[in-house]
């Protein structure tokens, strides 16, 4: 839904979180032509499966919802393995780390809510990455 959100500018409500997606998207961003390919993980994937997305990934939106604390607890894991994966040496000599952002999601469902924003907040300190929380 964050993916359909930034490509459409439009909120769905409809959305089948199991469903992997390969999004196309042009943008202008401080003048220039950007092209995007977003991969859109079902976030079902093994071991394996997470290694060769991480691979393809040139950038990371690691999300999470707040109203899910097990997605919470996998943020720190796929940041470890982004950071991991880049640093190898079989990937380009060089290169920089990828950027990351850690994303609490569903923030509007304050009833609901199983991850404190206070929670996210020292994740990111932690991690040395920017954090946002988002409905």
């Amino acid at each position: 839904a964050l993916t359909v959100r930034f490509i459409t500018r439009r909120f769905i409500g409809d959305y089948d979180p199991t469903l992997e997606m390969i999004y196309r998207h042009m943008a202008v961003i401080d003048g220039e032509v950007v092209h995007f390919e977003i991969l859109d993980t079902a976030g079902q994937e093994d071991s394996l499966q997470i290694e060769e997305k991480i691979k393809w990934g040139d950038g990371f939106a690691v999300v999470y919802s707040v109203t899910d604390r097990c997605s919470f607890d996998e943020v720190m894991r796929l940041c470890f393995l982004i950071n991991h994966i880049h640093s190898s040496p079989k990937r380009s000599s060089g290169s920089e780390q990828p950027p990351v952002v850690i994303v609490g999601n569903k923030k509007d469902l304050q009833f609901d809510r199983m991850v404190s924003t206070e929670d996210g907040e020292n994740l990111s300190k932690a991690l040395k990455l920017p954090f946002y929380e988002i409905s």
